[in-house]
């Protein structure tokens, strides 16, 4: 991939911000217990973002690097994967990303995560290990297909680390203090976790 300005700077400036603010409320609901308007609030915000990732890719084609820049592929890649309400632009968007992987503007670790995703959510087994559910000891994978023992080599194959690495790595982060905007929500959460 390549790093020059990206050809619609507006398009990753929006990018960006939708997949900055999804992130923050994720994150938030991610070390509580949320309720479920609080979930539903989430869900509402993934279903709009994926409407208008939608209509970006209608009118641009996958927002790869040189459509958006790294910073905004790296958003649309986000946005697409919290796309659970609409499978449909979920799919789609992992087709195109495929392809905009052999093009070079995309990157094949990032696919590899939202192939899985697509694979979780039509209720079928992960190929690379990316998606986990949390359960009452933390984290866990869900489902893979066979053989699991080719795991390694299969997220080796597309720039994963280790599953095993992964999962550490995923632990740490929900056990770390969460970095938000707003000062305040830290000390919440903190006393709730």
């Amino acid at each position: 991939m390549t790093s020059t300005a990206p050809m619609h700077p507006y398009l990753a400036r929006e990018l960006i911000a939708r997949a900055e603010r999804a992130d923050e409320h994720w994150a938030r609901l991610a070390r509580m217990q949320p309720a479920d308007q609080q979930i539903g609030t989430a869900r509402h915000i993934d279903h709009a973002n994926a409407g208008f990732l939608a209509r970006a890719v209608a009118d641009y084609g996958w927002p790869g690097v040189p459509l958006v820049g790294e910073e905004g592929a790296r958003a649309a890649w986000r946005l697409a994967l919290r796309a659970d309400t609409r499978a449909d632009v979920q799919r789609l968007a992992s087709r195109l990303m495929y392809d905009a992987v052999d093009r070079g503007t995309a990157s094949l670790r990032q696919w590899a995560h939202l192939y899985d995703r697509c694979l979780v959510n039509a209720d079928l087994p992960q190929l690379y290990g990316t998606q986990y559910r949390l359960g009452p000891d933390g984290p866990q994978r869900q489902a893979l297909s066979e053989p699991a023992g080719d795991l390694d080599a299969r997220r080796a194959a597309v720039g994963l680390p280790p599953a095993g690495l992964a999962l550490r790595r995923l632990r740490d982060r929900l056990a770390a203090d969460p970095c938000f905007a707003d000062a305040a929500a830290p000390a919440v959460l903190r006393g709730a976790a």
